[in-house]
């Protein structure tokens, strides 16, 4: 069995299926203003369904962390393609809030069902770089929000449907099915190097693993909520907010790319704390220019953001190695429900600082609905201008903590890796 164990093709297959993942993200991202406008949704609403993509990843990528030793890669795998498919067809027919809120939990636990799978997968098929070739199957995730970003933009200015741009991800979801299916797999390192599941979930109590369980919480967060919502937040402070996102992706997809030496060079810690302080600076700018200087600062802050989700994955699998799939995907699931409940939260926000930016009892709906040219509609752009700033400056909490935390982290790694050498 070990001999029909083919890497390479694993891995590319794994890299398709991310690609779809993505593509969600982007295409959502996109249409997400529009999906307002036409079935009357207010950002609570529009919150609560992106985040429902956020929760229902961690649902299947902890159930999934739980199961993937015992059912095996393969099918999870083929679990996710199905969800996929049941997602992108229910969204192309989605007639309103509940019809949308199902398929995307849908896709979400979709996504969250390739990642409880291709993490580990990864990091068995590639045992003696498992950081370097994580960031590099992580790159495309910022690459296909790159398509799927500018599919959306392409596509709105020929004026085709948003059906349409949510269709386009049938054809990457059927080839990636096609290939798991054909080929085998192996079993997850954890279960290949003989740890117990009692030693496996002891290593979840390492200290070591609930800093890190806690400070993704935050990575996530100033990753992915800022990517999700850039089209809400700015797109009435630049014409082209959705291009924002696909330059930061961009920019994380070509980071990913060279990770080996990146990483290498300064260390897993020093490169998460670097990653802090560039989105920092990023989202402080982000909140306070305007014009082409948006397009700087969006460049700062996909350099911020870029080693975040698969440095830390990479930190887990290498440093706490026992905790196996698990620990990766515990880690990434919890990423992702930080994300989710920060979403709720910062949409009812959002809403209350356009509501105050508005006459006293206006109702949002009218105004986000009222006409182009109207005053209503002039007021409720105004309103949004200062909305969307004023959540990016709440946000930006987030990478300033994660600078002390991430600055004492590395300190404690530098120690216990001078120790170690002195012991030897």
């Amino acid at each position: 069995m070990a001999k029909a164990i083919q890497p390479q093709k694993l891995f590319v297959a794994s890299c398709m299926a991310l690609l779809v993942t993505s593509l969600s993200f982007g295409i959502r991202a996109g249409i997400l203003g529009g999906l307002g406008v036409e079935f009357h949704l207010d950002a609570k609403q529009l919150g609560i369904i992106t985040g429902t993509a956020f929760w229902g990843f961690p649902l299947a990528v902890v159930i999934g962390g739980f199961v993937v030793d015992v059912i095996g890669m393969k099918r999870l795998l083929l679990a996710a393609f199905i969800l996929h498919l049941l997602g992108i067809v229910l969204t192309i027919f989605a007639t309103g809030f509940w019809t949308l809120f199902i398929s995307t939990l849908f896709i979400g636990m979709a996504n969250g069902t390739v990642e409880a799978a291709c993490n580990p997968l990864v990091a068995t098929i590639f045992p003696t770089d498992k950081t370097t070739k994580l960031n590099h199957f992580h790159l495309w995730f910022p690459g296909g929000i790159v398509v799927g970003t500018l599919l959306v933009f392409l596509l709105s200015k020929l004026h085709l449907s948003w059906q349409l741009q949510v269709g386009t991800m049938i054809i990457p979801t059927l080839i990636y099915g096609y290939l798991f299916l054909k080929l085998d797999f192996p079993v997850t390192e954890r279960v290949a190097s003989g740890v117990s599941s009692s030693q496996m979930y002891k290593s979840l109590l390492n200290p070591l693993f609930i800093v890190i369980f806690i400070l993704m919480f935050g990575t996530a967060i100033t990753e992915l909520f800022t990517g999700q919502w850039i089209d809400v937040l700015l797109k009435n402070v630049t014409e082209n907010a959705i291009l924002i996102l696909a330059l930061t992706a961009g920019v994380q997809t070509l980071g990913r790319g060279i990770a080996g030496p990146v990483v290498h060079k300064i260390s897993p810690t020093g490169v998460l704390l670097l990653s802090a302080i560039f989105s920092a600076l990023g989202l402080y700018l982000l909140s306070h220019v305007s014009g082409d200087m948006i397009f700087v600062a969006a460049f700062i802050f996909g350099i911020g953001v870029t080693y975040f989700w698969p440095t830390m994955l990479g930190f887990v699998s290498e440093n706490i190695p026992e905790s196996g799939a698990l620990g990766m995907n515990l880690v990434g699931g919890a990423g992702m429900l930080a994300v989710s409940v920060y979403m709720f939260f910062m949409g009812g926000f959002y809403d209350s600082i356009i509501g105050k930016q508005l006459p006293a009892g206006a109702s949002l709906d009218a105004y986000r609905s009222a006409g182009a040219g109207t005053a209503e509609a002039t007021a409720f752009t105004q309103a949004t201008a200062v909305a969307g700033p004023e959540i990016i400056k709440v946000t930006l909490i987030i990478p300033i903590i994660l600078i002390v935390a991430f600055a004492g982290l590395f300190l404690y790694m530098r120690s216990r890796k001078k120790a170690q050498v002195q012991i030897v």
